[in-house]
């Protein structure tokens, strides 16, 4: 299967150089080129590319932005950065790009971002993305912190200040927001640790919400309370996982 490729540069010379290497790898199929961050993400929403070559340095719109500006939705790219020394990026992105790529760009280093590619599936994608959007914006508040949210085969970026709780219900996780009900990708626990320091509670070993949105907690016993979130979604907590919201809503 080809695997959907788009090229962005603001340099004719990088982009024809990526083609003619792209050209020489088996099950590549270039869908177009783009030598500004507008025009790449306007062919990321038309073309729905598999994977995007992207350069950081760019006038105007660099990659950063691209990243920052990328929409939701089931044909979420892979991300394979492209730069020409920062050393920034080599060690940030790591941790959420498929790789990066050191211009010039070599065919046998190329190959192998290809096959870092080919590897990913929808989930790891969109968990990458997630993280990529992280680091594309480290002045951001906790709150801006993206989680991966899922309805049937479509995966959605959610800033974790839209989300009022996490609800464990056996080997599955869901996402709880105003209007909507996510399948979350991640465990409660890993969830839990990705949001240290935020206004989220673990209030049952089910449960994890967002203290922002308590409306209301009402004790049930000397040692049960319920809390009622702004979505009218109830939770019972014991006295000593309230007291841990309490807390929070009296800083």
């Amino acid at each position: 299967m080809s695997l959907r490729t788009l090229i962005v540069d603001d340099e004719p010379i990088a982009r024809r150089v990526l083609r003619e290497e792209l050209e020489s790898i088996a099950n590549i199929e270039i869908i177009g080129e783009a030598s500004d961050g507008a025009a790449a993400l306007e062919k990321i929403g038309a073309h729905q590319p598999d994977l995007v070559l992207l350069d950081l340095q760019m006038p105007a719109m660099g990659g950063l932005e691209v990243v920052r500006h990328l929409k939701q939705g089931k044909h979420m790219p892979v991300i394979v950065i492209v730069t020409a020394y920062d050393k920034y990026a080599l060690e940030a992105f790591e941790a959420g790009a498929v790789d990066y790529l050191l211009k010039p760009v070599g065919r046998e280093r190329l190959s192998e971002a290809i096959e870092r590619a080919r590897r990913l599936t929808g989930p790891q994608t969109i968990e990458r993305v997630a993280q990529i959007q992280e680091i594309a914006d480290p002045g951001a508040q906790p709150g801006a912190r993206r989680i991966v949210g899922k309805i049937d085969e479509e995966y959605f970026l959610l800033s974790a200040d839209e989300i009022y709780a996490f609800q464990a219900d056996g080997d599955l996780v869901w996402i709880l927001t105003a209007k909507r009900k996510y399948l979350a990708t991640q465990t409660l626990k890993v969830l839990e640790q990705r949001l240290m320091n935020t206004s989220f509670r673990r209030i049952h070993r089910k449960a994890l919400v967002n203290a922002d949105y308590v409306r209301k907690m009402s004790a049930l016993s000397s040692q049960r309370w319920l809390i009622t979130l702004s979505n009218d979604q109830e939770f019972i907590a014991s006295k000593r996982q309230a007291q841990s919201v309490r807390q929070l809503l009296r800083s």
